[in-house]
């Protein structure tokens, strides 16, 4: 049981990585394309899932902005547009 758990760890993350490089924007990606990053992931068991996580995966949205940059949704009350329509 004591080999069992690492290898199950070890494809956790790799699998993990692997949807998280598939799902990530081309354009937020760091240091390498997209494309090289799931070929590492994938092809370095161990190594290429934990650079993934350090050095290619995207920043959070930074302080002060909703969303990666996009505005918050405005309550109706707020709205000029949807008080015009009333």
């Amino acid at each position: 049981m004591g080999r069992v758990i690492p290898v199950i760890v070890l494809i956790a993350l790799t699998l993990y990585c692997t949807i998280e490089v598939a799902q990530a924007r081309t354009w937020e990606v760091r240091r390498m394309p997209k494309w090289l990053w799931a070929v590492v992931v994938i092809g370095l068991p161990g190594l290429g899932p934990l650079a993934w996580l350090f050095f290619g995966r995207p920043l959070g949205p930074r302080r002060g902005t909703a969303g990666g940059g996009r505005m918050p949704p405005r309550p109706p009350d707020d709205n000029p547009d949807w008080l015009r329509g009333l």
